[in-house]
């Protein structure tokens, strides 16, 4: 009997069953003490199902959904029409006990609609939240929220930042975290009101909070979870992996500009690769749906078998930690009452 069951949406994301069929093998040969639960429809992956099936008796089921939901359907029409659902009924597995996670690649939007509407937030969680590690000079570090909230108050930011420490803390082995808020300046006074107050909040928390961080200490700062709103989180993420291929293009038309460039990429060829594997996102894959009472892991939509398969890992290890019920352990002990803040300061250095 497996000890783990988590239940993969196999339809969503940009590549669908060319992609979790796959990473579904790659992990069970990973993992002797995981089940998979598959959720798709019979009539496009029954036989390979059955085929995988064979391959690990006893570990892999199949729940058939004869819907899928688009990669760019708004929520709110997924929600209400899409009850059966690749991406739904993987959710609703999580909620009846099936399951103790789900992982899918399909539509952000959605999947976080869904997610709350059949999971529910943990108590004292107003918002859930989007985390994930990103690629810094000392490793990673972690960063939420990153694209569910565009506006914040106050409050979400210090729940942000009390799931943000649990995920560091438990999910990762980091002592005491560093927390940080993601800000126009690191003085005291830069920022909206809602930065501000929070930033005293966690300053009287019983968090590791360091402070206020700017843009270029996300990766190059001696910090370990970045604290911000959605809209700036997801235009951080997709500007620093924008970044990532603009240096990666760069270094192609160098080294092949001409022969001696050429075969001085030949020399170098061993440290591009390692230079490739440090900044690939897929090394990275898997956003976790923090807030909830259930376990969500988001993989992105086009992230290839290897990627995904990292997504599922990450959902194994917060199953092992029981992340929802840490966060809201921690959640009860962490936050206090906010004080009066100063005027706002307009515009950055």
């Amino acid at each position: 009997m497996s000890d783990l069951r988590i239940a993969l949406d196999v339809m969503s994301g940009d590549h669908g069953p060319a992609v979790v069929l796959p990473a579904a093998e790659i992990i069970l040969q990973e993992h002797a003490g995981l089940s998979l639960l598959l959720v798709g429809d019979e009539a496009v992956v029954g036989a390979q199902v059955k085929a995988l099936s064979a391959r690990f008796p006893g570990r892999v089921e199949f729940i058939h959904a004869e819907q899928v939901v688009g990669m760019d359907e708004l929520p709110s029409r997924a929600l209400r029409g899409k009850k059966r659902s690749s991406m739904r009924l993987a959710i609703n597995a999580v909620k009846d006990g099936a399951a103790q996670a789900c992982v899918s690649a399909g539509n952000t939007g959605a999947l976080m609609a869904t997610a709350r509407f059949v999971l529910k937030t943990l108590p004292g969680i107003d918002r859930p939240a989007i985390i994930s590690r990103i690629p810094a000079v000392d490793g990673y570090t972690h960063m939420l929220d990153l694209g569910a909230n565009v506006e914040c108050t106050a409050e979400h930011l210090v729940q942000f930042a009390v799931m943000g420490d649990v995920v560091a803390h438990a999910v990762h082995g980091l002592e005491s975290p560093r927390v940080a808020l993601l800000n126009i300046g690191e003085e005291e006074i830069k920022g909206n009101d809602a930065i501000r107050e929070a930033g005293q909040r966690l300053t009287a928390s019983d968090l590791n909070y360091i402070g206020y961080v700017e843009g270029t200490d996300v990766f190059l700062g001696d910090v370990d979870v970045v604290v911000c709103d959605g809209f700036s989180g997801n235009i951080a993420l997709k500007s620093s992996e924008g970044v990532a291929k603009l240096i990666g293009m760069f270094l192609r038309e160098e080294f092949s500009r001409n022969a001696l460039t050429k075969l001085s990429a030949l020399a170098a060829a061993p440290v591009l690769k390692s230079f490739a594997r440090r900044i690939n996102p897929g090394n990275y894959n898997g956003a976790s749906f923090v807030g909830l009472q259930g376990t969500v892991i988001k993989s992105h939509g086009s992230a290839d078998a290897q990627a995904f398969a990292n997504a599922i890992r990450i959902a194994i290890v917060e199953i092992e930690y029981d992340v929802p019920r840490k966060i809201e352990s921690l959640l009860s002990t962490s936050l206090i009452s906010g004080a009066s803040v100063p005027a706002a300061v307009v515009g950055g250095d």
